[in-house]
C-alpha cells in the first residue's frame, strides 16, 4: 500500500502536497517523494525512508515552486526500498513523472518490449514502466489524458496512479483499478489521492473512482471518463468527519487515540441498525429476507485481525442461527477448492475494503455463485462493491497500523449481522434477540469502563516489558481474544507472542513455559470458565507469571494469577468486546516502553494490497 497526492491549482503546490502526505504516511513509509511543475520543467526530490527524510531534504530546497504536483509515500513491492526505487518515476525524457500504488503483473513482459524499442530504465521498479508507455503512446499522436487511457489497456494487475506532464503544465491526470483512488474539488483547485484524508483540511467535497475510471484535474476542472473517453457520473462524496479526526488529538499516538475512540465508534455502528423495539434493520445488506432464508452454510474469509473478529462470528451465527460456519484465512480460501454454491453465504471482512487476498476470495465466491456479503469500514471500497451486500462499520479513519477500533466495529457488526440472520430465520425467540440487543447498546459504556483504566493496565504492562516471549491462552471467544493479543504484541512490540486455546496446553505450549513466562490468559466468566481456571493452575505451578483478563468480583483468579486486568461483566458472546481493551493496552504500553514505534511498525503497511 502507497499514499498517493495529486495537485492542480493556484496556490503553491508542495506545501498542500506535504500536508497531504503526512496524512496518508500510514500507508507506507520505506521512502517518499514530490514532483512539481514549474516553468518548463518538472523538479523532483525524493528519499528512501520516513516522510521526515523528505521534509528535511526540502528544508534546503527552494527551487520546487510551482502550483502543479504529485506526492507519493511507499511501501515497497517491486525493487528494495532506496531512492534509486522511489516515486515519482520518469519516462527517458524527463517529461513526464508518474506515481503508484499496487502491482503491474505484467511489467516485466512490457519492460522487455520497452528496452526492445530503445528505453533505458533507472529503477528497479514495476512502476516506471508506466512512465515509459505513456511517453511511446504521446510519442505516437495521443493527447496526454488519452495517452494515459490507452497505457491502462496494456497493463495487468492492481493499480492507482498519478500522472503529470510537461506539455500540458496544469493538469493531472489519475487512474485506478481494483485500489482506491479519490478527487476532491475546490475554488480554484483540484485533488486527488489515495483517501480524503490528504485533502480534507482544503474540501470535504469529491467523487470516488471505480475501476477503469480516469480522472482529469485542472485548477478549475474536475472530469471523470472511462477508459474510451466517455464521460461518466462518478459517485459523489461529501465527508462529514474534519482533518482533526486523523489527527492525534493530543495524545502520544494515534493507536492510544483510536483506543480511546472505541466508545464512539460502536455507538456509531450500533445507530440505526434497529428500531424502537430492538427489531434489527440493516438496509445496507442489500439481500432479500427469502434469501437470507435460503442459505444452509457460512463462511467467513478474512486475514490478521478481522480473521479474529470472523472468529468470534462463528460462535455467534452457530448459537444464534444454528448454521455451520466456516472461517478460512483469505489467502488460503480459493486454493482449496471450497464447496460453494448458491445457498452458500460468503461473509468477507475487511476494514480497507481493498485487502488483496479478501478480494480475491470475493470473486472466487462470486465465480461460485455464492452470494457475497462483506462487512467494511471504507465507504466505495472494491470489495463492498463487489459483494452482492455490504454492513458498514463506522469507525472512521483509522491510521495506526494495529487495528483497535476497526476491530471492535467488526466485532459489532458481525453481532449485528448474526442476530439479523436468526431474525429472518426464526431461530432466536424475540424476547432472547431483544435481550441481546440491549446489552449491545449498553457496550459503548462498558467499554468506556474499561478505558477508564487503562493507567491500571499500563502498570500491569510495564512489570512485563522486558520479557521476549509471550503466551496467550483462552477458550471459546477467549481464544480469538487470545490470538488477537498475541499478534498485538507481535506487530508493535516486536515480541514473540503465541496464541493457543487453553485446551491444548499440554499438547505442547507447556513445554515452553520455565520461570517467569508470562501467559496471559482471557478468562471472562463462560461455561468453560473453571477449565480454564485449571489451566491457569498449570501454568502457574510451572513458575508461569500469569495475566489474568477477568470480571469485576472474580477473586478465584487472584488465586493464581501474579497480575488481574479488569473488565466489566459481560454475556459469554459479548466478551470480546471488553476484552479487546486490556489485550490492546497490554501491547500498546509494552512497545512504549520498549521505544517501538507504535504507529508505524517496520515491515507493515495499514492494508495489504497485494498478495
Amino acid at each position: 500500500m502507497c499514499g498517493i497526492v495529486g495537485y492542480a491549482g493556484s496556490n503553491q503546490a508542495l506545501p498542500i502536497i506535504m500536508a497531504g502526505l503526512r496524512r496518508l504516511e500510514y500507508r507506507g513509509y520505506d521512502s517518499a517523494g514530490v514532483a512539481v511543475v514549474h516553468d518548463g520543467r518538472i523538479d523532483i526530490v525524493r528519499r528512501p525512508g520516513k516522510l521526515e527524510a523528505l521534509e528535511n531534504a526540502l528544508g534546503s530546497d527552494t527551487a520546487l515552486t510551482g502550483s502543479t504536483g504529485l506526492g507519493h509515500t511507499r511501501w515497497a513491492t517491486h525493487g528494495q526500498p532506496n531512492e534509486r526505487n522511489a516515486h515519482p518515476h520518469t519516462d527517458c525524457t524527463g517529461r513526464i513523472a508518474l506515481i503508484h500504488n499496487g502491482i503491474i503483473e505484467n511489467f516485466s513482459e512490457l519492460q522487455q518490449r520497452l528496452e526492445a524499442g530503445g528505453h533505458r530504465f533507472k529503477s528497479d521498479t514495476d512502476t516506471e514502466t508506466c512512465a515509459h508507455l505513456i511517453e511511446d503512446a504521446i510519442g505516437q499522436g495521443l493527447a496526454f489524458p488519452e495517452a494515459v487511457r490507452s497505457v491502462l489497456r496494456d497493463l495487468e494487475g492492481s493499480f492507482a496512479l498519478a500522472v503529470v506532464h510537461l506539455d500540458d503544465p496544469g493538469t493531472v491526470v489519475g487512474a485506478k483499478r481494483d485500489l482506491p483512488l479519490v478527487a476532491g474539488r475546490a475554488d480554484g483547485e483540484n485533488f486527488i489521492a489515495s483517501d480524503f484524508t490528504a485533502f480534507l483540511d482544503r474540501t470535504r467535497d469529491g467523487v470516488i473512482l471505480t475501476d477503469d475510471q480516469v480522472v482529469v484535474i485542472t485548477p478549475h476542472s474536475l472530469e471523470v471518463t472511462d477508459l474510451d473517453g466517455n464521460p461518466v457520473m462518478p459517485l459523489e462524496q461529501h465527508v462529514d468527519w474534519d482533518v482533526a479526526v486523523a489527527e492525534k488529538g493530543g495524545h502520544p499516538h494515534f493507536m492510544l487515540k483510536e483506543i480511546h475512540e472505541q466508545p464512539l465508534a460502536v455507538k456509531q455502528t450500533l445507530e440505526g441498525r434497529y428500531d424502537t423495539d430492538h427489531k434489527l434493520t440493516l438496509d445496507e445488506l442489500r439481500m432479500s429476507e427469502d434469501e437470507l432464508r435460503e442459505v444452509d452454510k457460512v463462511f467467513v474469509v478474512a486475514c490478521g485481525t478481522a480473521y479474529h473478529a470472523g472468529l468470534v462470528a462463528k460462535y455467534a451465527i452457530e448459537h444464534w442461527t444454528r448454521l455451520p460456519v466456516e472461517i478460512e484465512m483469505a489467502s488460503e480460501f480459493r486454493y482449496r477448492d471450497p464447496v460453494l454454491d448458491r445457498n452458500t453465504l460468503v461473509i468477507a471482512i475487511s476494514q480497507s475494503g481493498e485487502t488483496a487476498d479478501t478480494s480475491a476470495a470475493v470473486r472466487y465466491a462470486r465465480r461460485q455463485r455464492a452470494r457475497v456479503l462483506s462487512v467494511c469500514n471504507t465507504v466505495g471500497a472494491s470489495i463492498p462493491r463487489e459483494s452482492d451486500g455490504v454492513l458498514y462499520t463506522r469507525a472512521g479513519p483509522e491510521i495506526g497500523v494495529a487495528a483497535t477500533k476497526t476491530f471492535a466495529t467488526q466485532l459489532i457488526a458481525m453481532y449485528l449481522l448474526a442476530l439479523y440472520l436468526a431474525q429472518v430465520r426464526g431461530t432466536m425467540f424475540p424476547d432472547e434477540a431483544v435481550a441481546v440487543v440491549d446489552e449491545l447498546s449498553q457496550m459503548p459504556e462498558k467499554i468506556q469502563l474499561c478505558i477508564d483504566r487503562l493507567e491500571d493496565y499500563r502498570k500491569v504492562a510495564l512489570k512485563f516489558a522486558h520479557n521476549d516471549s509471550f503466551l496467550f491462552l483462552g477458550r471459546h471467544v477467549g481464544y480469538p481474544m487470545a490470538l488477537e493479543g498475541a499478534l498485538k504484541l507481535k506487530e508493535i512490540g516486536y515480541i514473540h507472542a503465541e496464541g493457543y486455546p487453553a485446551g491444548e496446553l499440554k499438547h505442547g505450549p507447556i513445554a515452553l513455559i520455565e520461570e517467569g513466562t508470562p501467559v496471559v490468559v482471557v478468562n471472562p466468566h463462560t461455561h468453560v470458565y473453571a477449565k480454564t481456571v485449571t489451566n491457569m493452575q498449570e501454568v502457574a505451578s510451572r513458575g508461569a507469571a500469569v495475566i489474568a483478563i477477568a470480571e469485576d468480583g472474580d477473586l478465584e483468579v487472584d488465586r493464581h494469577a501474579s497480575d488481574v486486568m479488569r473488565v466489566p461483566p459481560t454475556t459469554q458472546l459479548l466478551s470480546p468486546l471488553t476484552t479487546l481493551v486490556p489485550l490492546q493496552a497490554l501491547s500498546y504500553f509494552v512497545a512504549v516502553a520498549r521505544g517501538a514505534p507504535v504507529d508505524k511498525p517496520r515491515n507493515l503497511a495499514k492494508s495489504v494490497t497485494v498478495e
